[in-house]
């Protein structure tokens, strides 16, 4: 049976894309470094898919086939999420596609690629 071990993203700067995800998700490098232009990281605190960043010189699609959905408890969480991930360097993205009562907000990494913060609370 197959799982996912490892989602991979692109990026032009590996080390600059490896400082967000770490902080953004608590994620460490696995070999304990960040080389220049490969890293895996994983969980810091145990299980989870780990995240590679390859170096990239593809353009960002404004609207990619694959994306990350980040799950957060409920509006409030959500909304504190995004205002802390844009701290980090994140930038919110003018979708326009979002529904009328859309439970996503999508952002863009340091590097572009697009990701949403989900409100799991509305069940």
């Amino acid at each position: 049976m197959l799982s996912i071990g490892t989602i991979v993203l692109g990026a032009s700067d590996v080390r600059r894309a490896a400082e967000f995800w770490t902080r953004a998700l608590d994620y460490v490098p696995r070999d304990g470094a960040v080389a220049d232009d490969w890293t895996v990281l994983v969980p810091a605190g145990g299980s989870g898919a780990g995240l590679a960043i390859g170096r990239s010189t593809t353009p960002v699609q404004d609207h990619p086939r694959v994306h990350l959905d980040l799950y957060a408890g409920d509006a409030a969480d959500q909304e504190a999420e995004v205002a802390r991930l844009v701290s980090l360097g994140a930038e919110r993205v003018d979708w326009d596609a979002y529904p009328d009562d859309a439970d996503f907000v999508v952002l863009a990494d340091t590097e572009g690629n697009r990701f949403c913060i989900i409100d799991t609370g509305r069940g």
